[in-house]
This record gives C-alpha cells, sequence and structure tokens, in this order.
C-alpha cells in the first residue's frame, strides 16, 4: 500500500490552494485520502524524544507512524516570501531594533582592537630600542644643549627641595619657640600680679617675651610665604617643565625606534613587498619625526620661560627671607614690620577666619 502511494506521489502533480491545503485530485481520490493521512500522521515537535534523543525510536531508527501524533503539516507561501525580501518599516514583524547596536559595538570593538594592535607594535619597538641603546648597540640622537640645561634643571630643583625641606624645618622648630615664649610671658604677667615684691622684674620680663613673640610671629610670616612660593616654583612651574621634558624624550625614543627600523629595511632586498614595507616605515618615521621637533621645541621654549621665572621669583624671594631674618635678630621691630609690608606678607594663616596676635594690636 505504502509503495503504491509513493509511486503515485512521485509521478502526479499535488495542487496547494492559498491556505495551505491540498486540493481535490479528480483522477485518483483514493491517492489524496492517502496522503491526507500521512500529513495528519506527521511528527509533534514538541515530542523531547524525537528532537533530543536522536528520534528515540526503536532499533534502526524506524518509527511506525501510528505512534506518532501531531498536527498536521502545513506550507505558508508567506514564510518564503520573507525570507526572499524582508520586510521594512515601522510596522514591520522582521524588524530587528538591535540589529543597529549590534552593528556599533562592532565597530567599538574593532577600533579598540586596532588600537591594542598599535600599541603593542610601538611598545616591542620602543623596547628594543631601549635596549639596544643601554647594550650599546643601537645610536641615539641626542641634542647636547637641550640635554645640559635638562640636567641643569633636575639638578636646581634637587637643591631647591632642599631649601624648602630645611626652611620647613626651620618653621617648625621656630614655631615651638614662640609658643613657648608666649606661654613664658603669660607666667611672668601672672607672677607679676601675685608677687608685689617682684612685680617690676616679673613686669619687664613678660613685656619683653610678648615683644619677643610679637617678632617671632612675623618672622614666620616672612618665612611661610618664602616657604610657599618656593613650594610653587618648584613643585608647579618646574614640575611642569619636567613633564614636558619626559614626553620629549619618551618621543626621542619612538623616533630613533622608527628611524632604526627604517634604516634596517632600507638595507635589505627591494621586491615588491618589500618596497611596501619601506613606504610605510617611512610614514611612520615622518609623523615621530614631526612629534619628536614639536616637543623639542616646547621644552626650548618652556626651560627659557622658566629661567626668566625663576631668577624674578628667588630674587624676591631671597630678598625677603634675608631682611626679615635680619631684622628680628638684630631687634628692629620697625625693620621687620616694615619688610612684610613691602613684599606684601599676610600674617593671617591660610584657611583661618581669626586674625593674628600681630593684626590685633
Amino acid at each position: 500500500m505504502a509503495d503504491s502511494i509513493m509511486s503515485k506521489a512521485a509521478t502526479m502533480e499535488i495542487p496547494i490552494n492559498s491556505n495551505g491545503d491540498t486540493g481535490t485530485l479528480p483522477e485518483d481520490d483514493s491517492l489524496e485520502q492517502d496522503l491526507q493521512q500521512v500529513m495528519v500522521s506527521g511528527p509533534n515537535l514538541n515530542e523531547t524524544s524525537i528532537v533530543s534523543g536522536g528520534y528515540g525510536g526503536p532499533a534502526g531508527g524506524i518509527i511506525p507512524t501510528s505512534a506518532i501524533k501531531g498536527p498536521a503539516i502545513r506550507f505558508n507561501p508567506e514564510y518564503l516570501d520573507r525570507r526572499r525580501a524582508p520586510a521594512s518599516g515601522p510596522g514591520s514583524s522582521n524588524h530587528n531594533p538591535g540589529s543597529s547596536t549590534e552593528e556599533v559595538t562592532r565597530g567599538v570593538a574593532v577600533e579598540k582592537l586596532d588600537s591594542v594592535k598599535k600599541w603593542g607594535i610601538n611598545t616591542y619597538k620602543c623596547t628594543r630600542q631601549m635596549f639596544s641603546e643601554r647594550f650599546g648597540r643601537g645610536s641615539r640622537t641626542v641634542d647636547l644643549e637641550l640635554e645640559a640645561q635638562i640636567d641643569v634643571l633636575r639638578d636646581t630643583k634637587s637643591k631647591y627641595e632642599q631649601i624648602l625641606r630645611l626652611a620647613t624645618a626651620l618653621i617648625d622648630h621656630f614655631q615651638s619657640m614662640v609658643q613657648t615664649q608666649q606661654v613664658l610671658g603669660d607666667t611672668f604677667t601672672d607672677l607679676s600680679q601675685k608677687s608685689p615684691e617682684l612685680q617690676d622684674e616679673f613686669g619687664y620680663n613678660a613685656e619683653t617675651q610678648k615683644l619677643l613673640c610679637k617678632n617671632g610671629e612675623a618672622l614666620l610670616g616672612a618665612i611661610s610665604f618664602f616657604v610657599s612660593s618656593v613650594n610653587t616654583l618648584v613643585n608647579k612651574t618646574m614640575e611642569d617643565t619636567l613633564l614636558t621634558i619626559k614626553h620629549y624624550e619618551n618621543a626621542r625614543l619612538e623616533f630613533d625606534a622608527y628611524r632604526s627600523d627604517l634604516e634596517e629595511l632600507s638595507l635589505g632586498p627591494r621586491d615588491a613587498a618589500a618596497v611596501v614595507r619601506i613606504d610605510m616605515a617611512q610614514q611612520e618615521y615622518q609623523i615621530h619625526r614631526d612629534k619628536y621637533e614639536r616637543l623639542r621645541s616646547d621644552v626650548t621654549i618652556k626651560l627659557k620661560f622658566l629661567e626668566e621665572n625663576k631668577v624674578k621669583v628667588m630674587h624676591k624671594q631671597l630678598l625677603l627671607f634675608h631682611n626679615a631674618i635680619s631684622a628680628y635678630f638684630a631687634g628692629n621691630q620697625q625693620q621687620l614690620e616694615q619688610t612684610l609690608i613691602q613684599f606684601n606678607v599676610k600674617l593671617q594663616p591660610p584657611g583661618s577666619q581669626k586674625p593674628s596676635w600681630l593684626e590685633e594690636q
């Protein structure tokens, strides 16, 4: 019976209407009934034993049609239409709103991968150049005049940092002495009131300690102003120039790395592939040469302005330091106060709302 059905199905056309139902064959009604029976007995895709277990049927992989139950298989012509030409428009059910996001994400990933690749190549070339220079096998570009100026700047910065450390220590020690003088003066004043027989002696000692405390606060203000100005010069102005120098030195290393790479390629064979590599190396060489020249110019300009600024700042601060120290230890209160006015030194500590003891007098 099955052989008869298959032989007829292979040689006859089965018309299908718009709903996917088989049409009526006037030539053979029995064939239509047999085919409908087979279609109705199609496999149920919800049966897990068929989908996941290699059909899950008896040995030999043959599944009796009587054991399979499920909906009839119907032909849907709209499915093929959607596959041939996906619909577009806001009302289309085939529109995928996540496709554009996926494309953007993929583009970002490719860009990051390309950036990491370039970074890796550049790091390798610079590392190779650095080791070649360190072991004396590679050449390096040297600007003798600029290198000397950079060495002087680093040495100057180191010495100025030493001045900052010593001046800060002087402030700490002198602050302790002024505080001690203030407490000592208050004690003398108290004893002067409680000791009539030594009232005069305790009294003028109390006045002396108060005067020394007043002058000490003035000197502390001058030294603190000196430290603040030198600190700005060292840790901001000089540090900014040294940061530019660091960028310049990195650019010099990159320039020499790509220069050495171009020289190696130029000494090799000149086939078509080698010519392409040489052209690319020439472009990279020119890019890093321009960067190196630009940063070298920046360093030269910054060193010039730094030297001018350093002379101007230190001339003023060293004069302030000298005049304040001399006036204090000479006991010249008027000269000390005049020095503070001359250099516009404020005795009020930064961030403090309460005026100093000297300003209250």
